[in-house]
């Protein structure tokens, strides 16, 4: 399994091409391609703040997205509440702890362009 970033998830829907070739592969080997479920509220907040254009309803492509073959919708538990609070990250950015300690707790590679996370360890990132 696999873990996408939001914004590694959008583009592996709409642009594929904005994936780097190590993140095409990655996602084309996984045997499950994770979505963490704050990246459908991060993607919701770009549509409704007019950041991205989904050509559709955000809940609609939410709902088709997940839908893809290989992608599981990968539930916020506790433990992976837990383990976001007790991250020691100074990034701050609620979603992105959340979206690692996902990687993290799952022990499944992050698909992420976003240096904060590819820099950070214990994740295990992908670009």
């Amino acid at each position: 399994m696999i873990v996408l970033d939001t914004h590694a998830w959008i583009w592996c829907v709409d642009d594929p091409k904005q994936l780097s070739a190590r993140a095409r592969r990655a996602i084309d080997d996984a045997d499950m391609i994770g979505v963490p479920v704050i990246c459908c509220w991060e993607a919701a907040r770009l549509a409704a703040r007019g950041r991205i254009d989904f050509h559709r309803d955000a809940d609609l492509w939410i709902t088709q997205a997940l839908h893809a073959p290989k992608v599981e919708l990968l539930e916020l538990t506790p433990r992976i509440s837990v383990a976001a609070a007790f991250l020691e990250w100074t990034h701050g950015d609620p979603a992105d702890r959340l979206i690692v300690s996902t990687g993290i707790t799952l022990n499944a590679p992050i698909v992420s362009k976003d240096d904060r996370i590819r820099m950070f360890r214990p994740a295990r990132a992908i670009w």
